[in-house]
């Protein structure tokens, strides 16, 4: 009962006290008490480098060092101006002060350290001035969400992927359709048209991933071995390989001309959901959606380092053109790495959605294009946010569907094609 009366007491006073606020007087042995304890829990690794002086020494070798200031005469004290001269042992003691006082312990120096921390001034890039953008063509014709695009390198036509299960090719400058291909029995993910032969490849969520001849239109390889969805694709630069990444944590390189698995790049624990090539080391560059960025060696098919800064998963990539750098995109912001080491160069923020797309054209403009429909314009050296867009959903579709899952810029970078969730 009394215990009950006490903290009853005790509530009374905390509810109806006149300075409820006010901040509490704190007593000294306590806070020196703890004022130790914070000491002895910081230092104590570095006592044994302590050296042991006694406090005249400790002030002059402050002195010397610049950290305790010297005291201020009094007016009735005459000020010296001349100094007896010093002798040979003098000399040679002061010689051992200061040789000592560079092994003088931290907690020493921080008790009476008063001069200011330097920091070095950030350095900023000014941003380039870009022309604005706007919307010159809706093109429809799918039945589905829009999953990939891929252009041509001659600039001719670009190529679509959709929920639909269909591929279709598209004039670049007039927008007709001109040719629909059906292979895949479930969603076309990924797609990339070679630069060194009339092949198109294409990867869907049937697991499959299609080797398409241009000429005749018609499937010529198939490439087995993924265990679940295919979710990218990417054609190498100078040798006859492609890499894709899927559902199944798993990056492969395959020979395109005998089907053949060269390399299973195993190590992601979870969907790969982007992945780069180049001819340069690291020559595979993958994404996932466990967070992390690795670096792959094309020849011995192992993981060379794993870059861990994302907080979200990765669902976007893009190298740069000319630096020796490229760009990563998550749900938490862009980061720019240097190659070879992963080194991070600088983050883009601003971009407050999921990224499902990333593009980058000649003229360093930077596209993000998110699942809200919105794309931000940004250029790369500086990371300026210069252009905001946002999709309009086409008549007939809701006002939710309204997500962009592709983009890229044709080979003159002067015209950005889009792939949305209104068809």
């Amino acid at each position: 009962r009394k215990d009950i009366l006490l903290k009853s007491l005790k509530r009374t006073h905390e509810l109806f006290v006149g300075n409820v606020g006010a901040k509490l007087e704190e007593d000294p042995e306590i806070t020196k008490y703890k004022r130790t304890i914070k000491i002895n829990d910081e230092y104590a690794p570095h006592k044994d480098n302590q050296v042991l002086i006694n406090d005249n020494q400790r002030n002059k070798i402050l002195k010397n060092l610049g950290v305790l200031k010297p005291a201020k005469p009094e007016k009735n004290e005459e000020i010296k101006t001349t100094e007896p001269a010093k002798t040979e042992e003098e000399k040679h003691a002061q010689a051992k002060e200061k040789k000592e006082a560079k092994n003088l312990s931290l907690v020493s120096i921080l008790s009476n350290a008063e001069k200011p921390v330097m920091i070095r001034p950030r350095k900023e890039v000014k941003p380039v001035w870009h022309r604005p953008w706007k919307l010159m063509r809706v093109i429809s014709g799918h039945q589905g969400w829009v999953r990939c695009l891929a252009t041509d390198p001659m600039n001719q036509y670009f190529v679509s992927g959709s929920n639909d299960r269909t591929i279709k090719f598209w004039d670049l400058a007039s927008g007709q359709l001109k040719i629909t291909l059906t292979g895949h029995i479930n969603t076309v993910r990924g797609l990339v048209v070679s630069s060194r032969h009339p092949y198109l490849f294409s990867c869907g969520e049937d697991k499959s991933v299609i080797c398409w001849d241009l000429e005749q239109n018609k499937i010529v390889r198939k490439y087995h071995g993924h265990l679940s969805g295919v979710y990218c694709i990417a054609f190498h630069p100078t040798l006859d390989i492609i890499a894709t990444g899927g559902r199944d944590a798993t990056a492969r390189i395959w020979d395109i001309r005998t089907k053949s698995n060269v390399h299973t790049l195993g190590g992601h624990n979870d969907t790969v959901g982007s992945i780069l090539t180049q001819g340069v080391e690291p020559q595979i560059i993958t994404g996932s959606y466990d967070t992390t960025v690795k670096f792959w060696d094309l020849g011995t098919g192992k993981c060379m380092q794993t870059l861990t800064q994302h907080k979200k998963g990765i669902r976007s990539m893009v190298a740069h053109h000319e630096e020796y750098t490229f760009a990563s995109a998550g749900a938490d912001k862009v980061r720019v790495w240097k190659c070879p080491d992963g080194q991070p160069l600088r983050n883009i923020a601003g971009h407050n959605a999921i990224i499902n797309s990333m593009s980058l054209n000649n003229d360093n403009v930077l596209v993000t294009a998110a699942d809200n429909g919105s794309m931000y314009f940004w250029d790369w050296a500086s990371g300026y946010n210069f252009q905001q867009m946002k999709s309009v959903p086409q008549p007939g579709s809701l006002s939710c569907e309204s997500g962009i899952f592709a983009s890229t810029f044709d080979r003159s970078s002067l015209r950005l094609i889009t792939g949305e969730c209104d068809k």
